[in-house]
């Protein structure tokens, strides 16, 4: 059984690196990693590669960056020609990037079967290009593995039919709980000459707050603001760092006391200040699942997420407005130690759960093969 597994951009690696693993333990399988290339910087992309333990990948597409229809378009043009040339059984997608629904496309254009992990996931908000991406590339997928119940609850609405759909948890968990203890080991905090738990943690990265000048003054204000009380770490994004020098703000924040400004930080470097940090403030997706896990307060500073569980019975608090008295309000809330004692992880996401993929794959896959035996024998007679 050949299957092949997409890898885009940052948040991919996490999830295809420990179902790499889980499928090179089966003789039976044989699993190759294409990276499209949407994410090309080496600090959010190779890096990623050399601290997951993923091999070189098979395939690099290497598409670099253009708006969503040209990342789609290129990846669509070069994927369909390797997919013609390996001939897999099973196509493996994860998340919601373009490189997700691209591949999925493709994949389905060749009636190859598509397995999309992380299926199920809903935020409402179809001004999120990720959402359209999640929602298209459920609708042809034919293995979906959902990481918490919203994601069940979505999909049967949307008529899926349930011998599809797997509840196995979470790959990114599996990751973290891979790579925790070697995060640890790391002197990164006593290299910026910080203490634990003593400083705030934060990312700032999606367009509908960063791409305007006025968006980019409330965040500087809420640095301000927060780092008159804690030291503020800020690994920036480089979009985040483009658009602070096309507003001539980059000085400005430069120059805010108590702040330590950092390029963007491998996975080991990341895992380690999160799990040091009093408090999490971000714009990103999978930092409210691992900040859950970890049961540090996050502040998610977005309209909708796609993660309610995070929110329901994790450490997570969702920020609507991006508004400087609204964040530090709920600021000085999430560290009052009093409001942390209800934080839980959700269910299945313990480690095991690209083991549990592995498993229902085989077994789906058998299941597939057997009765197209039986239908192409029952044409046959």
């Amino acid at each position: 059984m050949k299957i092949i597994n997409i890898v885009g951009a940052r948040p991919n690696y996490m999830k295809v690196a420990p179902l790499h693993r889980a499928f090179q333990k089966y003789a039976d399988i044989d699993s190759k990693v294409v990276h499209t290339g949407q994410h090309y910087d080496e600090r959010m992309s190779s890096i990623f590669f050399d601290q997951l333990g993923l091999p070189k990948p098979d395939y690099y597409l290497g598409v670099g960056s253009g708006s969503h229809a040209v990342i789609t378009a290129k990846v669509m043009v070069a994927f369909e020609k390797i997919v013609l040339d390996e001939k897999p059984d099973l196509v493996l997608v994860v998340g919601d990037v373009n490189s997700t629904l691209a591949c999925a496309l493709v994949t389905k254009k060749l009636n190859i079967p598509l397995i999309h992990v992380e299926a199920g996931l809903r935020s409402g908000d179809r001004n999120m290009p990720e959402e359209i991406n999640r929602i298209l590339t459920d609708s042809i997928s034919d293995y979906l593995f959902v990481t918490e119940e919203s994601g069940m609850t979505h999909l049967a609405k949307e008529g899926v039919p349930a011998e599809k759909i797997f509840f196995v948890g979470n790959v990114m968990i599996d990751s973290l709980c891979q790579y925790r203890t070697q995060a640890s080991q790391l002197t990164l905090l006593s290299d910026l000459k910080i203490q634990p738990k003593d400083f705030v943690l934060m990312t700032m990265h999606r367009p509908s707050n960063v791409d305007k000048i006025d968006k980019v003054e409330t965040i500087l204000e809420v640095i301000r603001q927060v780092s008159e009380l804690k030291t503020v770490v800020f690994p920036i994004h480089p979009r985040t760092e483009k658009q602070l020098k096309n507003f001539n703000l980059y000085q400005e924040l430069e120059a805010i006391p108590n702040l330590i400004l950092l390029e963007p930080q491998g996975y080991l470097e990341f895992i380690h200040l999160m799990e040091n940090s009093a408090l999490i403030i971000t714009d990103s997706g999978g930092i409210q699942e691992e900040s859950t896990f970890l049961k540090i307060p996050c502040l998610t500073v977005r309209s909708t997420t796609e993660r309610p569980i995070t929110i329901t019975m994790g450490s997570n608090v969702l920020i609507p407005e991006l508004a400087v008295e609204g964040i530090m309000k709920a600021f000085k809330t999430a560290l009052d130690p009093k409001n942390q004692t209800a934080f839980q992880v959700p269910p299945l996401w313990d480690g095991k759960a690209a083991e549990r993929i592995a498993v229902c794959i085989r077994e789906a896959y058998q299941k597939h093969i057997a009765l197209s035996a039986k239908d192409k024998a029952a044409n046959y007679a």
